[in-house]
Order: structure tokens, then sequence, then C-alpha cells
């Protein structure tokens, strides 16, 4: 039976790469690459020859039936973006899903990540976070979906292009107030930079036109700002507990999500889980 591989690829530095993503690309039958021309550069850089096949946001839909062959004749296929993990802002969920549907083998190769990298050294809580990919281009959308995430707890993770990053994170600043965050761009290339500060000094600084790849990363709302009301912490408990999760563990992992003390969520969950 075929296998298709999703690889991950470094974002910058080409010695981020792993060696089970080298063996894998080097014995693929096909590697299906959003930009041929930067796969080529790796596999190169590494002296490996690949039939490649281009696979991008505009022609993803019309290739699936080409790739399915390879594995209908028990290929190996691998899947990467230009940069990072595949899917991920990056096309290849047609593909993945046709491949699972198909009755495929899919494996992941995992490696480097912006969001991972940048949420690592931001110096903010790592978890729980949310990944909402690229902000929406216009400034009336882009603040409603920050609008919907102000009083959440997580730690926001976003990617932003050089154009926009600057209303970006004006936007944020007005939204979210002074929220702690961090600007990482250019992660792990020649020109990397990190920024720390509040959403108002981080605005600042990214004024007006700038270059790179941004990854930007948002405290979330702090406690008493984000608090769940109790109806709707008593609803989560009743679905841990019915998944058999135990009174400790569901007050450790909502006193980070909810808001509310650890102690009262304990003490809640206990008499949630004597009345079942």
């Amino acid at each position: 039976m075929g296998t298709l591989y999703v690889v991950a690829t470094p974002i910058g530095n080409l010695e981020d790469v792993t060696l089970r993503a080298l063996r894998v690309l080097g014995e693929a039958d096909l590697v299906c690459a959003e930009d041929t021309r930067r796969t080529r550069t790796l596999l190169s850089r590494f002296n490996l020859e690949a039939r490649l096949l281009s696979l991008h946001a505009h022609n993803e839909a019309s290739k699936v039936a080409k790739v399915l062959e390879v594995l209908e004749g028990e290929g190996r296929v691998a899947l990467v973006s230009d940069a990072g993990m595949p899917l991920l802002c990056d096309p290849g969920q047609r593909l993945v899903t046709a491949a699972i549907e198909a009755g495929f083998v899919v494996e992941t190769v995992p490696g480097p990540s912006a969001i991972l990298a940048a949420l690592s050294i931001s110096g903010l809580k790592t978890q729980p976070f949310t990944f909402v990919g690229y902000l929406p281009r216009r400034e009336a959308a882009r603040r409603t979906l920050i609008e919907a995430h102000r009083d959440r707890p997580e730690t926001l993770v976003c990617f932003e292009s050089p154009r926009r990053v600057a209303g970006a994170l004006a936007d944020l600043r007005d939204v979210l107030g002074a929220r702690r965050a961090c600007v990482a761009r250019e992660l792990t290339k020649l020109h990397e930079e990190t920024a720390r500060g509040d959403l108002a000094e981080l605005a600042a600084r990214f004024e007006g036109d700038q270059k790179g790849e941004f990854t930007l990363v948002i405290e979330g709302a702090s406690r008493g700002e984000g608090t769940l009301d109790w109806p709707e912490v008593e609803a989560l408990i009743r679905d841990l507990l019915a998944a058999g999760d135990r009174p400790r563990e569901i007050a450790a992992e909502l006193a980070a999500t909810t808001g509310q003390p650890k102690r009262a969520l304990y003490a809640r969950a206990v008499a949630l889980q004597a009345a079942l």
C-alpha cells in the first residue's frame, strides 16, 4: 500500500532539517511541493534527487487524482510546503483528506514550525494557546476576529505579512489594550529579530514599511478579565467527567483555561461526579 508522508521542512536555516526528513525525501517516488524552486534548493543542499510535482493552493484540487495514482501503485509520496509543517496556512489539506479516505497510510515527519518556535521564545504562557493563521486583510474583519478572542485566556498566535503587520499590531493594541506580546521576524534566518513588550510598544516599533515574515504571539486574558461563568464551567466539567477524567485532573486543566480557582473547580467536579 502506498504511503503519503507529510514532511516538515526548515523555516529558514536549512540545517534545521531532520535526518528522517532527508531520508524520506530521498526515498520518495514523488515529492509534492508548494514551490518546486524552493524545494529543489533544499534537495540540492543535501545532494538529493527527487521527482517534483507542483502542488499549491491554486492547483491542488486538480493534482490530487495524479498523486493518488502514485499511491495506488504502492508509491511513496512526500508532501512539503515552502517552509515548516504543511497544511498550517499552507496547501495540502485536500490531498491528505483524499489519501485518508482512499485508505492509504498517511504519516507525519515532524520538524520545524514557526508557530512553536515563536511560542517557545515569547516569554508568554505556552499552554493553552490558539493559532488563528493569518489575520484577515480587511481592518473590520481583523478587529472582529481579535474581539472574538479578547476575553479568552489562551495565548494567541498568528502570522502576518510585512505589508500588514503595522496595521495588525495597531488593531491588537486598540482592542486588547496593554497586553504583553512578542513579534518574531525572519525566524532562523540571517536577519532574525525577536521583539518583546506590550502591544503599544510593539505597534510603535513596527510602524511603516517592514520586511520579512512575521509571527505574533499575544498574551491571553488575565484572571478576572476572561473568566468563564460557572454554568459554562460546569458544562466543561461534565464533558470531562464523561470522558473519564478525574476531578483532580479536571481542576488542573480548567484552572489554566477558565480563570476559576483550582480548589473551587475540584470541589465542583467532585460534587458533579457524585451526582452522576
